[in-house]
């Protein structure tokens, strides 16, 4: 008979492994990102700088699933390093629109091995990863009502 407490207990968690495989994935990542000067959340935010080079600062938001609080700092932070620009939208002066920098596209250069190099810290079968990839955009689906990719 189980204990109306197991519920309770870490291990029986889901939210717990997926906390602390996005803490030790974003540890790993920190000595190749401090080569390049830039936090994890930085860095994904010029991935989608580096696809896009042009996009209202809302639209950064949710390819990232960040709030403009959080976003409006960091997006900031890219443009004092010279990495991004930003400017109110001639046609709706609510909107930022925020546009890659030649400096910003130059960094993706410097930028491009690091996945390769992270993939040898993690060391899965591809299979796993991929399997692991598709479980958490469901995941992600699931809690944000949104079809991710």
């Amino acid at each position: 008979m189980s204990d109306k407490y197991d519920v309770l207990k870490l291990e029986n968690q889901l939210c717990f492994p997926l906390y602390v495989a996005a803490k030790e994935v974003v540890k790993a990542y920190k000595p190749y990102l401090e080569e390049l000067d830039l936090t994890y959340t930085q860095y994904i935010t010029m991935m989608v700088m580096w696809e896009h080079k042009e996009l209202r600062i809302k639209e950064v938001g949710e390819y990232l699933y960040l709030d403009s609080g959080t976003l409006t700092p960091l997006i900031k932070r890219l443009e004092e390093k010279g990495y991004v620009t930003r400017r109110r939208s001639a046609a709706d002066e609510r909107d930022l629109i925020v546009t890659i920098t030649d400096k910003g596209k130059a960094l993706k250069e410097k930028a491009v091995h690091i996945p390769e190099r992270l993939g040898g810290c993690i060391e899965l079968d591809p299979q796993k990863a991929k399997a692991i990839y598709d479980i958490l955009y469901e995941v992600i689906g699931k809690l944000t009502n949104t079809n991710p990719f």
